[in-house]
């Protein structure tokens, strides 16, 4: 996932946020928001969280993540499954307007998936080998090379484009043909959506416009915001002080600890999470010496305190920012088992793991990575270097910005020894997070361990592929044990999303954790929201 990018000055950030004020009509319900740099616009190429929320908002998927769990219609009034599962066939309702004009037709949708296929970016791979036709003018159907459980799920992930408009910007000589850039940099800064709002300024390093779409068709809340204003990369400082005069609504995750402590202190306030869907992961990199040892990898999850991790992660006596992590699977999805045992400090057998190594007494020292824009990513850095130092190993602290570890993380000599990130999982499904250990995602920020297990790939195939329930439940059992006992990665805890908003905020998938969706960007649905003040 993105991390934040360029800070903005404490100057600029409130002379924007002034100028919100004094834009703004008085009737109009302005809502402030910051995110990680850069935000994508262009809907192929979405896979972090700010291009979720941007994407989620400007344009509508055949499904939408459903608060509580599964999947609820969106651009789609219903649909149907075949009964070998390979098949679905999904009806249009007629009355989706698209904000450039014009109304949603299965061409619409036929070419949406032509161009994610093309791009081959964002979550194309979710949909790769799937064919479709339109047997009606308002029908579309979808047919799989094989079953798939997770695909209703994953349609999440595969927002529409009105054709006609990407059609009409595309530039010559890109590298796709007749078809030239597809569109490629009009996209990055304009769009071709239906959703409730429709971006009317966009920089993605610095921030965008979302502006209300009146004729969308799904409706909006009691005082939704007519204008949200998302900037990227603000100084944590700078948001403390824009809450502390009311002029920032709600705030990112990404900011420090003791930043959300402040602020959750500040009266007409409080904090609100998301939770069930995300972990902290340590990829452990098993091409490079000493981590391509399993034992030393064993050792390394025996030695790190957890204990310590979930302290640090606390918000608050009553509000923590982590639960302990039971599995390879947050609580939020099916398969989760809360019978795994959770993680658990052992020295003393991490010392004995480090003896049965290769590398027993000469072990090559490491390099643990943290992401430079996520400042609490440092302080567990510093006490898992800590904790290997106790049983033999040694730990370099090494601090690389996000746009610089997707780099490294293209090939097995760069990637780190340790990286650290919080994942989250992009659709309603297991699938989503365990399908991240298959090989084929080897080069990617989504598998730093650079771990290779054909029998475990098969495993994961065969979990996707079975749509019996209580089956996929077994089946990702045998795959969460396999993964513990071969620790290509830790998954230290699951992460408890916090965010600071202010009270005439309402934001109900925030404010009722049980009520959250199982996607990221799910619960970030602007026209569910209300400014009331």
């Amino acid at each position: 996932m993105s991390r934040r990018g360029p800070l903005l000055s404490l100057t600029l950030a409130l002379a924007i946020a002034a100028a919100s004020l004094s834009t703004a009509n008085a009737q109009q319900r302005v809502l402030r928001h910051d995110e990680s740099a850069p935000g994508r616009l262009d809907p192929s190429k979405v896979l972090d969280y700010a291009a979720a929320v941007l994407t989620m908002n400007i344009y509508d998927s055949l499904v939408e993540a459903k608060p509580g769990g599964g999947v609820k219609p969106a651009l789609a009034s219903a649909w149907t499954i075949s009964e070998d599962g390979k098949s679905y066939t999904f009806t249009l309702p007629p009355d989706v307007k698209f904000h450039g004009g014009g109304t949603l037709t299965a061409e619409d949708v036929l070419f949406t998936l032509e161009r994610t296929l093309t791009l081959n970016a964002g979550y194309a791979r979710l949909f790769k080998g799937v064919t479709a036709v339109s047997p009606e003018p308002m029908k579309v159907t979808f047919t799989l090379p094989e079953p798939n459980a997770s695909f209703l799920a994953a349609v999440v992930r595969w927002p529409s484009m009105q054709k006609s408009v990407v059609m009409a910007n595309i530039k010559a000589g890109g590298p796709y043909g007749e078809k030239g850039d597809y569109a490629e940099a009009w996209l990055a800064q304009n769009d071709a959506g239906s959703g409730a709002y429709r971006v009317t300024e966009h920089n993605p390093q610095e921030g965008s416009v979302l502006v209300k779409f009146p004729e969308y068709f799904g409706g909006f809340a009691d005082k939704a915001p007519d204008v949200v204003r998302i900037r990227y990369g603000v100084e944590a400082a700078t948001i403390r002080t824009l809450r502390a005069r009311k002029e920032w609504e709600i705030t990112s995750q990404w900011i420090p600890v003791e930043i959300k402590r402040a602020i959750a202190g500040m009266p007409g306030g409080k904090l609100v999470t998301e939770r069930g869907i995300s972990y902290f992961i340590m990829s452990m990199n098993t091409q490079r010496a000493p981590t391509d040892d399993v034992n030393i990898r064993r050792a390394i999850a025996k030695a790190v305190d957890y204990d310590a991790l979930l302290s640090l992660s606390a918000i608050s006596p009553e509000l923590p920012g982590a639960l302990p992590m039971h599995g390879a699977l947050p609580s939020g999805f099916l398969g989760y088992d809360k019978t795994l045992p959770a993680n658990k400090r052992d020295v003393e057998g991490a010392k004995a793991d480090v003896a049965k190594s290769k590398y027993a007494g000469k072990v090559p020292p490491i390099e643990l990575s943290w992401v430079a824009e996520v400042p609490l990513e440092e302080k567990f850095s510093l006490l898992i270097q800590q904790n290997l130092a106790e049983v033999g190993i040694t730990a370099n602290v090494v601090k690389v910005p996000w746009a610089l570890l997707i780099q490294q993380a293209t090939k097995a000599e760069t990637t780190p020894h340790i990286t650290q990130r919080f994942a989250i999982g992009p659709y309603p499904d297991p699938d989503a997070l365990i399908s991240q250990n298959e090989s084929r995602y080897m080069g990617t920020t989504l598998k730093m361990d650079w771990f290779s297990d054909p029998d475990l790939d098969k495993m994961i195939a065969a979990a996707r592929t079975t749509t019996d329930e209580g089956k996929r439940k077994a089946l990702y059992a045998d795959i969460q044990k396999r993964l513990l006992d071969q620790r290509p990665s830790l998954i230290a805890f699951e992460s408890l999303a916090t965010f600071a908003k202010l009270d005439y905020v309402k934001a109900p998938n925030l404010d009722d954790p049980a009520m959250g969706a199982a996607a990221i960007g799910g619960n970030w649905l602007f026209r569910t929201f209300s400014v009331d003040k």
